[in-house]
């Protein structure tokens, strides 16, 4: 994003395997930030009414561990091999990443426009019978989802900078493992923010924001996986 990734690979050029270990974990921790992250979780947390602490840990660790399995799942392959998923395939698994940002936007926005968030002032139980996206397997889904999207870039981002198939295989697992790490950190900065009573004192006003941007996002990134608008860097 923004070269940042570039500019961190490239700290690992002809480096020990320590220094590239420390430059996966490095490249792990930026990964949450990804635009399409950032828009699936905004939404993701902004609708439901549980969002901070061990709720929004919870969803994060899910999510961080669903997107680190197609990662290494997806990756390895790719690195093993030396080559890359077919375009068609790469840009199928992208699509689904903006279906599902989408997804997400639409949601969020339907439940503001039927009041919840200025009706319900805490979860109800029937919630989590309605409201699967939001329980820890609805979050690990997302990840598998995100995962996809995602595994054959860093494949070739690692790939592109470090020679040995082993140590490459090593910093993909690392990289994962740190991805997780990082989305769960930011899932559960983003639940408390949310939470907070400044943000919970105006947030019916925010949500259709959210929800706005979000869905111009979503489907910005499925027109620009086609080729039709500029990428996303």
């Amino acid at each position: 994003m923004f070269g940042l990734d570039d500019a961190i690979v490239n700290l690992s050029s002809g480096a020990s395997v320590g220094v590239v270990v420390l430059v996966a974990v490095l490249l792990g921790l930026r990964h949450a930030t990804d635009p399409d992250h950032i828009a699936a979780v905004t939404t993701l947390m902004a609708s439901g009414e549980e969002r901070a602490g061990r709720a929004a840990a919870r969803l994060g660790a899910f999510w961080g561990l669903g997107h680190a399995l197609t990662l290494v799942l997806f990756g390895l392959p790719i690195l093993l091999f030396q080559s890359s998923l077919p375009e068609r395939a790469q840009q199928s698994a992208e699509t689904a990443v903006a279906a599902l940002i989408v997804f997400l936007a639409l949601r969020l926005l339907v439940r503001w426009r039927h009041g919840y968030f200025s009706l319900h002032p805490h979860v109800h139980e029937d919630e989590h019978h309605h409201h699967a996206v939001r329980t820890p397997f609805g979050a690990f889904g997302i990840g598998l989802v995100h995962g996809m999207g995602g595994s054959a870039g860093v494949g070739l981002l690692i790939l592109a900078a470090i020679p040995s198939t082993t140590v490459a295989c090593i910093a993909l697992v690392v990289l994962a493992f740190f991805t997780a790490v990082s989305m769960t950190i930011v899932t559960t900065g983003f639940g408390v923010t949310l939470s907070s009573a400044p943000v919970a004192a105006v947030f019916n006003g925010v949500a259709p924001i959210l929800g706005v941007v979000s869905l111009a996002f979503g489907i910005w990134y499925a027109v620009a996986v086609w080729g039709l608008v500029a990428y996303p860097l």
